[in-house]
């Protein structure tokens, strides 16, 4: 047994003490009448607790002398001032005994990254508001807890504070202190030549890999000192760290063992007293939110405050019907952005200007272009940007927002574009202008709206821990991950050398991508200006109207800019008008009105009324409907990505039909006889990924129910949720059987399947190595119907379909037979619509009828969760095929070809043992 241990009175004694200072760690944001002193209550708690850090003495530590440490240095004054080391690069911070415990604002970027697997130059890493607080000799670096408040005078205000702690990153020693000013002087490297936004864990997540800081490798770069902010570039020098990882890749740096990183930090002072109210927020209309838990609201419906994101716009002339704002919306359009694209850029960011004319501010937002030798970073808190982006692997464009995290006033926006988002479509115009000059074309892929805690991919996020330090840093960004948006584009672009009666000449080619990118930058624009997606906004012109220039020019192709439009391509016979949206539609104009009218009040409660007459016009107005992220699900057939008009069932049949034009044209051009080696393929392959897309919106109507924001007393309609009328889900149904189901369904010509080979491996990566030489031509069509076919008959869509017959009037719903019937007698019409016909069943419906039994039999045999309504149906569905089959084998079994009744015979005898077989109980 080992010796009891006892502490020394000294660690006992600190022990003591921090037990006593701990609860005054949690600082409690108080809440004012006037949001605008919210600042100055911020600091009430910690100046608490610092006054009560004095009661006890300090720890004896070592101080340098000032003017040592700060001998042979370059200073630099301004918000903090700074002594930079001319031999060393050692950077001090000086930090005035009023900056303590004062909040400011941490803005953290990643100026340059790697190209690569979500590690891309302009991404944001973090911000936050934070403070600096003595203790003894150290500073401790504090992120600020906004998210717990009480109002002032609340005796709440204390338990509240000790309910809920404030973070502290890091514990910065002080290294000297000034004799006469008592400023105290600490070295940034303690603080950001250390791993504060969590390069490592980010590395790990993205690459799978792990990675060391190394310091020797780790240094400032770039320093900028400002009245009202501190700029300062880290170059991180990172070295892999794992033995024998032979799973590592990356083709863009030179060696894999090492990679820098470099960061862009933007310290500075939150506004005060500047006059700003916060706003409101209201579920019916599309908004980034700052959110707080009031704990004084006793008496509400819910604690949560809720305020819109949003710019401090401010009349130069408030009682003028059009007057300049005090302060523009300024962008820059980053330097290395190419030539021939800043124009549209700049039209895209000043299409808002229009809903901003409506309600009385004129040039609300402004573009310049950031000049070549511009002493400024984009990273730089004082600057607006459009970046342009470089990557290897990725097609994504962002809007994003900081925000001042007590009020929702947005202080600082960029937007980063790919420049995959437009070498896309020119690829494929070099295909067919230059087609040995063209290169690789992307596959498809997924375009998700990324909130706060979607920093990174897709994939990543799926293993990030709540408590990761970037995971929950961004609070008003909302990203567009867009290979998927992109792929649209590519679409549009192949469409106009494929399709008939299409463009052909240079400068109109020109002009689609112009139209593309203004979209695209409005879209991110919106999202900086605070507005949320929304997906009912292509919900919006009769498709008749979609190539009308007269009416998409002057009312809007979509209702909002903040829907994912697809290319609009017109049908076979109808004239092409624009193939993007050309201005804001009416929904931005009501959002921009509800977000930014000028109200003249100074609290935010006393807007309520003015606010409600906005929403109120909602009501009369179904152009004004709204659908955000969350909205958008296998549910409502009015709220998609990708769709567009007011009739997407229609619209998607059209598109159906391209698909079928462009496939042709593939097979039979000229210009596609001199492509490359895999090119057709990975068209034919993108059409028909553009086709699926199709039958997915358009199985959205089977069991569909659409959702409306808007309240039960609306006038536009009696309740929220309405369901598809029983005839659109038959259309549906119909369409499906005959685009995807259909024996005639992918009727291609013999010999275009042997024009489809895979690229020869490329010699920046390995894609192809392992591909087959030849087209797998049947697991691709199956997995396409496999996909549909599990769709539709899926647990949550026949709970769902079972649900709406007590929904609706009596023969007002699709019914769960009727959805197995036609099913059925779609994909076995062979055999149950025979009539006087010989049967003979091909190759590719053997396999979807195989698909379609191994879905019954699963629900059979209980495999699958489905209602038990559908297990009878499933059992007696195969009761009757087995009727039929024996009917079939008995009747021509002699005529038969092998194939036909090998796959008869066999099917009905599965049948006949799934029949038999004993059930397990649930």
């Amino acid at each position: 047994m080992k010796p009891i241990q006892f502490l020394p009175f000294h660690v006992i004694l600190t022990y003591a003490v921090l037990l006593l200072i701990e609860p005054t760690q949690a600082k409690v944001v108080q809440i004012l009448q006037s949001p605008n002193a919210s600042n100055s209550r911020l600091t009430n708690a910690s100046s608490v607790a610092q006054a009560e850090l004095e009661e006890y003495p300090e720890e004896e530590t070592e101080l340098r002398d000032f003017s040592e440490l700060t001998k042979n240095t370059q200073k630099s004054s301004g918000l903090f001032t700074t002594y930079r080391q001319t031999k060393t690069g050692k950077i001090y911070l000086e930090v005035q005994p009023n900056q303590l415990n004062k909040n400011y604002l941490a803005i953290i970027t990643m100026e340059s990254g790697i190209g690569e697997q979500n590690i891309y130059s302009g991404m944001p890493l973090n911000d936050f508001i934070f403070y600096f607080r003595r203790v003894n000799n150290n500073l401790l670096f504090t992120m600020r807890n906004v998210r717990f408040r009480t109002r002032s005078g609340d005796p709440q205000t204390g338990s509240v504070n000790r309910a809920f702690s404030d973070s502290v990153l890091l514990s910065i020693p002080i290294r000297s202190i000034h004799p006469q000013k008592n400023t105290m002087l600490i070295d940034l490297g303690d603080l950001l030549l250390k791993d504060l936004p969590d390069l490592k864990m980010m590395l790990a997540e993205s690459l799978g890999s792990q990675y060391s800081l190394d310091k020797k490798k780790t240094y400032f770069d770039n320093l900028k000192a400002f009245p009202l902010n501190l700029e300062i570039d880290t170059v991180y020098g990172f070295s892999f760290t794992e033995q024998n990882n032979s799973s590592l890749s990356l083709s863009t740096v030179p060696d894999y063992r090492a990679l820098n990183i470099r960061v862009h930090y933007s310290l500075s002072e939150l506004p005060q007293n500047n006059g700003y109210v916060p706003r409101l927020a209201d579920d019916r209309v599309g908004y980034l939110t700052t959110v707080y838990r009031d704990f004084s609201n006793l008496n509400g419906n819910s604690q949560l405050v809720r305020y819109i994101n949003r710019w401090h716009l401010e009349k130069q002339e408030p009682n003028a019907p059009l007057s300049p704002p005090k302060k523009p919306i300024i962008f820059w359009i980053e330097n290395t952005t190419p030539l021939e694209y800043r124009e549209a850029i700049k039209e895209g960011a000043l299409m808002w200007n229009k809903a901003f004319e409506k309600i009385g501010f004129k040039n609300a937002i402004e573009v310049k272009q950031m000049p070549d030798n511009a002493d400024w970073k984009p990273g730089d808190r004082r600057y607006n940007t459009i970046r342009w982006l470089n990557s290897v692997d990725k097609d994504i464009a962002y809007g994003l927002s900081r925000t001042n995290p007590l009020t929702g006033e947005v202080l600082d926006s960029d937007i980063l574009i790919d420049a995959n988002m437009v070498q896309d479509e020119n690829e494929y115009y070099q295909i067919f202008l230059h087609p040995r000059n063209s290169n690789k074309i992307k596959s498809n892929d997924f375009c998700l709206p990324f909130n706060r805690l979607q920093l990174r991919s897709y994939r990543s996020l799926q293993r990030m821990p709540n408590r990761s330090f970037l995971a929950t840093s961004i609070r008003s960004s909302d990203f567009c991950y867009g290979r998927a948006i992109a792929n649209q584009f590519t679409i549009g672009a192949m469409a106009l050398s494929l399709l008939p009666d299409r463009m052909s000449n240079h400068e109109e080619k020109k002009e689609y991508i112009a139209q593309f990118l203004r979209w695209l930058v409005a879209h991110e624009v919106g999202h900086t200006l605070g507005l949320r997606h929304n997906f009912r906004a292509s919900f919006f012109l009769k498709p008749e109207e979609l190539n009308n220039t007269e009416i998409t020019r002057t009312r809007g192709m979509v209702s909002s800019v903040m829907d994912y439009a697809p290319i609009n391509l017109a049908p076979l016979g109808t004239k092409q008008g624009d193939y993007s949206p050309a201005i804001v539609g009416p929904y931005d104009e009501w959002a921009i009105e509800y977000g930014y009218t000028p109200s003249g009040f100074t609290n935010p409660q006393n807007e309520k009324q003015l606010l409600q007459k906005i929403i109120q016009k909602q009501s009369t107005n179904p152009e004004l409907s709204y659908a955000p992220d969350e909205d958008s699900s296998d549910l409502d057939p009015t709220s998609n990505r990708g769709d567009l008009s007011s009739e997407p069932l229609r619209y998607a049949q059209w598109q159906l039909d391209n698909a079928r034009l462009m496939w042709e044209s593939l097979n039979k051009s000229d210009s596609v006889k001199e492509l490359n080696q895999g090119e057709l393929k990975k068209m034919f392959d993108r059409v028909f990924s553009y086709y699926y897309q199709q039958l997915k919106i358009i199985s959205k109507y089977i069991g569909g129910q659409s959702f409306y924001r808007d309240r039960i007393n609306s006038s536009n309609r009696s309740l929220p949720l309405e369901v598809v009328a029983v005839e659109k889900q038959k259309e549906a149904l119909a369409t499906l059987q005959k685009y995807l189901f259909a024996d005639d369904a992918f009727n291609f010509p013999p010999e275009i399947w042997n024009k489809l080979t895979p690229s020869q491996p490329s010699e920046w990566d390995e894609e192809g190595i392992n591909e087959r030489l030849d087209y797998p031509i049947h697991d691709e069509i199956l997995s396409y119907q496999s996909d549909m076919l599990r769709s539709l008959l899926s647990g949550d869509r026949l709970t769902r379909l079972r649900d709406i017959e007590l929904k609706t009037p009596p023969g007002k719903a699709l019914t769960i037979p009727e959805l197995f019937s036609f099913l059925q007698n779609g994909i076995w019409s062979e055999v149950l619509e025979r009539g006087n016909k010989s049967v003979k069943i091909s190759s590719l419906r053997r396999a979807l009828q195989r698909d379609y039994l191994a879905i019954l039999i699963d629900m059979v045999l209980r495999t699958e969760e489905v209602p038990e309504d559908a297990r009878s149906l499933a059992w007696q569905k195969l009761r009757q095929l087995r009727e039929s089959l024996n009917s079939t084998l008995r009747k021509q079994g002699k005529s038969l070809d092998d194939y036909t009744k090998a796959h008869l015979e066999e099917t009905r005898d599965r049948i006949t043992k799934v029949l038999d077989a004993p059930l397990l109980s649930d």
